[in-house]
């Protein structure tokens, strides 16, 4: 299981709830690579990442308030927006 501040590893694929549009990936190489729990990445990810194992595959659906919330990151992402990620945990460390 994780455990907070742990440097990880994941591949990943993220899109807008709406209309199901990719804004971003990362599904090759090293992966996207970040410390769980300080605030390196949207909140929604530090809360549905843990607990997960290497090897484990996820789609989670982030709420705004858990994103970009009432701000957005344009031009890519709304605001006011839910995501949807698919995301695999290739390592810890």
């Amino acid at each position: 299981m994780l455990i907070v501040c742990l440097q990880i590893s994941v591949y990943y694929t993220g899109r807008l709830k709406q209309n199901n549009k990719q804004f971003d990936s990362v599904t090759k190489g090293p992966g996207f690579k970040f410390k769980l729990g300080r605030n390196e990445v949207i909140r929604g990810w530090d809360i549905a990442l843990a607990g997960m194992k290497v090897g484990g595959k996820r789609k989670v659906v982030i709420p705004p308030p858990l994103a970009y919330g009432t701000k957005g990151s344009p031009p890519v992402i709304p605001p006011n927006s839910a995501l949807v990620f698919e995301v695999e945990l290739l390592s810890l460390n």
